[in-house]
């Protein structure tokens, strides 16, 4: 029996849905899931493996047409280089979105050797006329192998879409080891699930002008010998007026995102959980370099 292997990267707008697909695609959690757009920053690895085949899901950032900050630019930077490796591209559209045939998305994938599926998501928000004038349409603006409508959130089209997914990969060995479901460490995973509810708990400026960075994991144990991860954390904010914002009155509000985010990481870490988080300013961060680094967007 041959062996399939291959990246599968997943490209799109932003709240286009990709890591909603992705969670669907690997049947984990890998990538957390807000209303608000540009909830992805970073290019995160899913794999999946199994006796016949092993798939490298990549969720990538939203493109960002018109970056505003160095992090957009470094965003915009995953998106592109997810190309040098994919054997397999999955362009992601809200059915409700509009599109341009000039957005630069668009040209990126035409300019790509990569193979191309189109993928239809919310397809459940729209008429089936209007989908299927849609696929048309899109099927002369992108040369894709496949066009599959989908409702990622409620898993339909995801069986099929993943047949199709495997039928196009090439023969090869597997990349990693079996049991790897991921190349990012739980640190990464932990400064997420308190990113996400930063973005789902307060509004304006502030999600989008924040980042968290996990300063100690430490696996220990509680008196009565149960296990317990030590974690430290640091929310990082651009200016001091938004220290107070995320404190909230008497504390109030970082209470309140410390509780939700300490009882999904003990869900997810399968272990009580101490959480420890400060707030800090670091003017501009958004277009610092070097900051960009230290919290992990690379160049």
């Amino acid at each position: 029996m041959t062996f399939k292997s291959g990246f599968v990267n997943i490209v799109g707008k932003p709240n286009a849905g990709k890591s909603t697909l992705m969670n669907a695609l690997v049947g984990e959690r890998m990538a957390i899931i807000t209303h608000k757009p540009q909830t992805t920053r970073h290019r995160i690895i899913g794999i999946v493996s199994e006796d016949t085949h092993q798939i490298v899901y990549s969720d990538t950032p939203g493109y960002v047409e018109e970056p505003s900050y160095k992090m957009h630019e470094v965003m915009n930077s995953f998106v592109k280089s997810c190309l040098e490796d994919a054997d397999l591209m999955l362009f992601v559209m809200d059915v409700t979105d509009t599109y341009e045939a000039t957005d630069g998305i668009v040209d990126i994938l035409n300019k790509s050797d990569v193979p191309v599926f189109i993928i239809f998501n919310k397809i459940d928000l729209i008429s089936q006329e209007a989908l299927k004038e849609l696929m048309s349409e899109w099927s002369q603006l992108i040369d894709a192998k496949e066009v599959i409508p989908i409702v990622a959130s409620d898993k339909l089209g995801i069986s099929f879409l993943k047949e199709k997914i495997l039928s196009h990969l090439p023969e090869g060995e597997p990349f990693y080891p079996p049991d790897q479901l991921t190349d990012r460490p739980e640190r990464f995973f932990v400064s997420e699930i308190i990113r996400e509810k930063i973005l789902l708990l307060y509004g304006q400026e502030i999600p989008y002008s924040s980042d968290v960075n996990v300063e100690e994991f430490e696996e220990t144990k509680t008196k009565k010998g149960k296990d317990l991860i030590r974690i430290r954390s640091i929310i990082f904010v651009e200016r001091k007026s938004q220290v107070s914002i995320i404190i909230g009155r008497g504390g109030s509000a970082i209470k309140k995102l410390g509780t939700e985010a300490r009882l999904d990481l003990e869900e997810w870490l399968q272990s009580k959980v101490f959480l420890e988080i400060t707030v800090k300013v670091k003017e501009k961060w958004r277009n610092d370099t070097r900051t960009l680094k230290f919290m992990g967007y690379g160049g």
